[in-house]
């Protein structure tokens, strides 16, 4: 199964998996408003790849079968106050059980 990735213009980290190279008809309008002109990244063939860089393989293969397309996104931040918070927390509760 062959697979054209394109990343977006507006959005930062945010990928457009499709079938066909510019081929966005499966893609819906307001979609493909918010990201932008697609810029193109590469061709592959999903079937002789093991595993994806951030996306899960099969779930980008149903997408592209069931609905044409497969959007990733970036990644949620990372919420440093919260580890630190939750670090601290671990540590009093080391002490107190001394």
């Amino acid at each position: 199964m062959l697979c054209v990735i394109y990343k977006s213009t507006k959005l930062e980290q945010t990928y457009l998996f499709v079938k066909t190279r510019d081929d966005f008809s499966t893609v819906p309008e307001p979609l493909m408003l918010t990201f932008g002109t697609p810029t193109l990244v590469t061709l592959t063939n999903l079937a002789t790849k093991e595993k994806l860089a951030f996306a899960d393989l099969e779930k980008v293969k149903t997408n592209l079968n069931g609905q044409g397309y497969y959007l990733q996104l970036p990644p949620p931040p990372e919420d440093l106050l919260k580890e630190h918070k939750a670090n601290m927390d671990e540590q009093n509760q080391t002490k107190q059980g001394e």
